[in-house]
């Protein structure tokens, strides 16, 4: 069965704690206000429908702040500092199931800064067959177009794909597109998924 990983809860970190309060902290605003605007304006920004620059103008006007060129440099810096931690177990699963030739494949909602600095900092994003990310697809999860992207890049039919995402409303979006879906909670947990989806796989 060919796997579909979603990215951050599953083989990167959410936001770090103190990545989260270094945001808060750089843009100079409260933390609730500036939390609900980073959320709402957030999937135009994975979609890459706006830059990064317009993206976080429009965080600054909903809290109040003005951000300059400068600041807006900083909390690029700091968003994608917030982002940068993996599961190394995860990740020494998805080059197990590579050498093992298993077909895998990426999909994950993020913006391109975040997408390049994975690209330059994670070597092992090599192992997967197709990397979908919303910034480049103009489409983000639970988008169906983002499941079928990767449902024709992959090759596979949907029923022989296994998504894997720690959001229940992906894992839902990746069901009504005819794909099996897991919701992560951990590298145990799916690996008894897996050998069961392979043991069911259709033929």
């Amino acid at each position: 069965m060919t796997v579909l990983f979603d990215l951050f809860g599953v083989l990167a970190c959410h936001q770090s704690e103190e990545g989260k309060d270094r945001l808060v902290q750089v843009a100079g605003a409260p933390a609730p206000a500036f939390w609900e605007a980073y959320w709402a304006r957030r999937l135009s920004y994975d979609r890459a429908d706006v830059t990064a620059s317009e993206y976080w103008h429009r965080v600054g006007e909903d809290v109040g702040v003005r951000l300059d060129d400068r600041r807006i440099a900083a909390l690029v810096e700091a968003d994608i500092a917030s982002w940068s931690a993996v599961d190394e177990t995860m990740v020494a699963l998805v080059g197990e199931l590579a050498a093992s030739g298993r077909r895998i494949g990426l999909l994950s909602n993020l913006p391109e800064e975040l997408a390049v600095h994975y690209e330059a900092h994670h070597p092992w994003l090599g192992n997967f067959h197709v990397r979908a990310f919303s910034c480049r697809l103009g489409r983000a999860k639970p988008e169906p177009e983002a499941y079928r992207w990767c449902q024709e890049a992959l090759g596979v039919e949907p029923g022989r794909i296994l998504f894997v995402d720690d959001r229940q409303e992906n894992v839902l979006g990746a069901r009504e597109t005819g794909m099996r879906a897991h919701l992560f909670t951990s590298a145990a947990r799916l690996r008894e998924e897996l050998a069961l989806g392979d043991a069911d796989a259709p033929t």
